[in-house]
């Protein structure tokens, strides 16, 4: 995919503005380098229903549940080996974990389906178990497995038409049901859209409105700024949660919003000592 390459440009790009981001940044560059040309070989594949999908919008179910999604299990860990050795090489992980994570997947000791199926879902108590049984920390197992499953989701849902979404109005991802990672304000009018957190699909969303515990209470929502860039920070009084939010009339309207999530991290660590939760 294009944004490819307009991510491993933008991070760069910080990387060189921002030194303190560099080493952190260049892990992700990697791994968008490592995705680069192979998005179809994650050993992920996603077949929507055929009939059904308008009555499906208008309930408010997502195109995508694990039943649509196969999964070849030697490609799969074939591409998530890949991935653990791009943490070896520039990470921060311990040698010694990811060497249990690569041999477990090199010697076929690990199905990733059941995992992926427990990413989508939103299940954390897979992950966790297996990652006791391998010995290894459960962030790290399901960084390599959501790295993998995001290439992948981001691939399908580049294949579809807005139109087929038209009139969605849940703060949920109307591709694969994930949360939202970021908003967007764009065009003349200052549009707000949400962005996926999972497979980067964005959709349109009332303006005013938690995208996480629906309040629409004026008094109830705010944000804040740091410095002069063009990202903000949306927070919810009612439930204490906030959202990172680019208005793109101030700039970087090319840039893919999960590449501008990582440059700002500096955000999160302002909402948090606010007394703030990212949105999940």
């Amino acid at each position: 995919m294009a944004n490819i390459a307009e991510k491993i440009v933008f991070l760069e790009m910080v990387s060189c503005e921002v030194p303190e981001y560099a080493e952190l940044l260049l892990l992700f560059r990697e791994l968008y380098t490592l995705g680069d040309g192979r998005e179809g070989e994650t050993g992920i594949s996603f077949t929507p229903p055929g009939e059904g999908i308008g009555e499906m919008v208008r309930g408010g179910f997502p195109l995508i549940t694990p039943a649509e999604m196969a999964v070849d299990a030697l490609k799969a860990a074939s591409f998530l080996a890949a991935v653990v050795g791009v943490m070896a090489r520039v990470g921060r992980e311990g040698d010694e974990a990811l060497g249990k994570l690569r041999d477990a997947l090199t010697g076929g000791a690990l199905d990733p389906a059941p995992l992926f199926a427990a990413c989508l879902k939103r299940e954390r108590g897979a992950l966790e178990g297996c990652a006791a049984l391998l010995d290894i920390p459960a962030p790290l197992l399901e960084f390599v497995i959501e790295t993998a499953l995001r290439t992948a989701l981001e691939r399908f849902a580049d294949s579809l038409q807005p139109a087929l979404f038209e009139g969605w109005g849940e703060a949920y991802c109307p591709v694969c049901g994930s949360r939202p990672g970021m908003a967007e304000l764009a065009g003349e009018e200052g549009k707000r859209f949400l962005c996926c957190s999972a497979c980067s699909y964005s959709w349109p969303f009332t303006r005013i409105k938690c995208a996480f515990c629906g309040c629409e209470e004026p008094e109830k929502l705010s944000y804040f700024e740091a410095g002069e860039g063009p990202v903000r920070v949306d927070v919810c009084r009612t439930c204490s949660r906030y959202i990172k939010t680019r208005d793109s009339r101030r700039g970087h309207a090319g840039v893919p919003l999960d590449a501008e999530d990582l440059a700002t991290i500096h955000l999160d660590l302002l909402a948090a000592r606010e007394g703030f939760e990212r949105g999940k």
